[in-house]
């Protein structure tokens, strides 16, 4: 068996994603939404799983990270207070020929990429969507769909200091939705306008910041490569001086070698007290932290984690999408298809699959599935799947990166024993029945 080492063509993992049920684009009947995708019934288990790991990694595992889940309607005064309303821009420019828009920092000359029109002057562009409250369409009335999920971590910060009597460093953890009305998105669900966020604000003493955001830094990159991605595609960016957002002592960005290039899969941002501060200041209320050792009041700095679920799914996708040629039976060659996602991410854990459709396997292969299913060792999802020739549903499985095949065959019957296929390797090995669940459950965390 012979890898075959090639870039991965989006058009080609987006064709996979529709055809088994990953991603769909959304509104499709209607021609579709621009920017906008829908999780099928593989995809959300996928992002599900994604979200699920990052909340055990870096809340379950550790003492010192708690939950949120806040709004996403908030006060207005609360964006004004941490600049959003008058630094949350983009550079704007419009072709005078074609009338499409860009984002001036991202063309790499000075016409326009479509075709070939003059550009406009850039203006700067406000990245939130703005909404009304109520039935009146009035600027009394105005709120905006959040950008970010961090403000209602920080507006918070008081009523779960309280709540849990932390001490510092301690963080609050949130996954949630977030808007950001983009000039320019693009390939496939990299750069959407609706997103989810996993962000932490991990508050520290003043002068032990850069300690922890370097710590952050090393276990962000630990979390993508402990789930298999490879670490040669996963780089650390800096950012300069004149990138800096109006609250950043320091940022980087986690990059990941797309098809198209680096891109960014997350940032960890020193956002030092800005925050805090600024809601302080706005509100009135006094969000400091009282220093037992030293018998102070203090404002914490903000170390800041951020990761899109979105865009960590892209990577998990494209860093597990392989192709492969094998031989068949016949001396044939053919090209084999897998995502060799984690196990703890597979959408599918475990497959269970009778060697036809005879009905004298029938009963003993949904006997078995009903024991897998129902034993609660499996942490996943378990699929049964009789449909068309056992070569195919090993294929099907491959692609949609399912660990562990179970076939049920009919020496099944009289042995009590099924075959257990390894995706990746395709390696079969007998096991009694008695010892699946047991055999499963090893190889899933192995």
């Amino acid at each position: 068996m012979v890898t075959t080492e090639s870039r991965v063509d989006l058009d080609k993992l987006a064709s996979l994603c529709k055809r088994r049920g990953f991603i769909f684009q959304s509104s499709e009947i209607y021609g579709g939404l621009a920017s906008t995708w829908d999780y099928g019934p593989l995809g959300v288990e996928l992002k599900n799983n994604v979200k699920n790991s990052w909340w055990r990694t870096f809340v379950w595992s550790r003492d010192d990270i708690v939950g949120l889940d806040a709004s996403i309607l908030m006060h207005p005064d609360v964006w004004r207070a941490s600049g959003h309303v008058g630094n949350f821009t983009d550079p704007l420019v419009e072709c005078r020929q074609c009338h499409q828009r860009f984002r001036e920092d991202h063309l790499e000359g000075p016409s326009c990429p479509n075709c070939g029109g003059d550009l406009t002057e850039a203006r700067q562009f406000n990245l939130m969507f703005k909404t009304f409250i109520g039935s009146v369409e009035d600027q009394a009335a105005e709120a905006y769909l959040r950008p970010e999920t961090a403000q209602g971590i920080f507006v918070n910060f008081e009523n779960v200091l309280n709540a849990t009597r932390k001490r510092l460093p301690f963080g609050i953890a949130q996954i949630g939705k977030a808007f950001r009305n983009e000039i320019t998105t693009g390939n496939f669900i990299f750069r959407t306008r609706e997103f989810e966020a996993m962000e932490i604000e991990y508050f520290v003493m003043p002068g032990e910041d850069e300690e922890a955001h370097d710590k952050w830094i090393e276990d962000c990159v630990g979390w993508y490569t402990g789930l298999g991605v490879n670490p040669d595609r996963i780089r650390v960016r800096n950012h300069d001086a004149d990138e800096l957002s109006h609250y950043s002592k320091a940022t980087c960005d986690l990059e990941y070698l797309y098809p198209w290039g680096w891109g960014e899969i997350q940032g960890v941002a020193n956002r030092t007290d800005y925050d805090l501060k600024a809601h302080s200041e706005a509100s009135g209320q006094n969000l400091t932290y009282f220093d037992q050792d030293s018998g102070q009041r203090i404002v914490p700095y903000v170390i800041e984690p951020a990761a899109g679920v979105d865009r960590s799914v892209m990577t998990f996708l494209v860093d597990a999408y392989t192709e492969e040629e094998v031989s068949t039976p016949s001396g044939k060659t053919e090209t084999r298809v897998l995502l060799k996602l984690h196990p703890e991410l597979a959408p599918v854990k475990v497959a269970i699959l009778p060697l036809s459709r005879n009905e004298r396997l029938a009963p003993t292969a949904r006997k078995v599935f009903q024991t897998v299913r129902t034993s609660g060792r499996i942490p996943g999802f378990v699929q049964y799947d009789d449909t068309q020739s056992i070569g195919r549903r090993y294929r099907r499985q491959d692609e949609i990166g399912t660990p562990l095949c179970v076939t049920v065959d009919f020496d099944t019957i009289d042995d009590d024993a099924v075959t257990i296929r390894y995706r990746d390797t395709m390696e079969q090995v007998r096991v009694p029945i008695s010892e699946l669940v047991e055999r499963l459950s090893q190889d899933l965390v192995a």
